[in-house]
């Protein structure tokens, strides 16, 4: 099965890293997928707060345009950003389920030459890996058994809510399962879902941090040694404000946060530079969890 993937703003900026190991992942796996042409911003969350119909057809925009670039059938659209994914899946459902919605977009679409007749699923990362690809597949494919690793899944709050599409809306466990292909152990705990504080920590800083804080509490009081996510916003926050944290809370809160696709490919024995492991501000420590599977063949 082919792919046209969609990266949003945040994989080509501040997600940079996201979406270098999705390269390398996907190619070391043989996952074949081209880049959308032409593509645009979906609108993040806030432009449906300014205009519903005018959000609907920005993000649409990026639906016809898969349709012209994929001539018939349906098509899978990967979309990895937490935001983009929810905007597409979203306009996705409006589109399908309201007439009178799908009939305003394409009157704007129509402005530009595009129409949308329907053929797109937009799909996660998350969702291809584990129900297309196959976990035992990829437990196949992995060079580095992570034996030892306990890994805190973190979904936050748009991968699965409000469109459960490919998991439970409030205990997720694809990632988890990932986890267990790749040979580490997924951590059970309460808050895989609980929001991070999102854009708060640039506006109601002090709401956000107590946010963060809470889920790294959590992660950490649980053992975990590495916490994963899947959403460019919620590696930032978790990640970067880990020392301000600590100095107004007086705590002691140190723990790696990267992206589930790095994980996979330390595993796989892709190289950091490929999985843009440089970028990330707290480098995981994983070289002691990597067991050739040789080695772990007589352990």
């Amino acid at each position: 099965m082919k792919y046209l993937s969609y990266p949003g703003c945040s994989l080509r900026s501040t997600g940079r890293a996201y979406e270098e190991s999705i390269v390398a992942v996907f190619k070391a796996l043989e996952i074949e997928y081209e880049e959308l042409k032409d593509w645009n911003c979906c609108g993040a969350t806030s432009y449906v707060s300014i205009d519903e119909t005018d959000a609907f057809a920005l993000a649409a925009r990026n639906l016809a345009l898969a349709e012209l670039q994929v001539a018939e059938g349906t098509i899978n659209l990967i979309a990895p950003c937490s935001a983009c994914y929810l905007v597409l899946s979203k306009t996705e459902r409006y589109l399908e389920d309201y007439p009178d919605v799908r009939t305003n977009v394409n009157a704007k679409l129509d402005k530009a030459g595009l129409h949308y007749n329907g053929r797109v699923e937009v799909r996660h990362p998350l969702d291809v890996l584990v129900n297309d690809y196959g976990l035992e597949k990829i437990s196949k494919r992995v060079k580095y058994p992570l034996k030892g690793l306990k890994v805190a899944s973190y979904y936050g709050c748009q991968v699965v809510r409000p469109f459960a599409k490919f998991d439970h809306s409030h205990y997720p466990v694809t990632m988890d399962k990932l986890v267990q292909a790749l040979g580490a152990e997924p951590v059970d705990w309460p808050l895989k879902t609980r929001c991070c504080g999102g854009s708060l920590t640039g506006t109601t800083q002090e709401a956000g941090l107590r946010l963060n804080r809470l889920l790294l509490k959590e992660a950490q009081k649980r053992g975990a040694d590495i916490m994963l996510t899947c959403c460019p916003l919620c590696q930032h926050n978790l990640e970067c404000y880990q020392e301000r944290i600590n100095r107004i809370y007086q705590e002691e809160i140190d723990i790696p946060v990267a992206y589930f696709t790095q994980l996979i490919g330390v595993a796989l024995g892709l190289s950091e530079k490929e999985l843009g492991m440089q970028r990330l501000f707290k480098k995981p420590s994983l070289e002691k969890f990597m067991h050739p599977k040789g080695e772990m063949a007589h352990a």
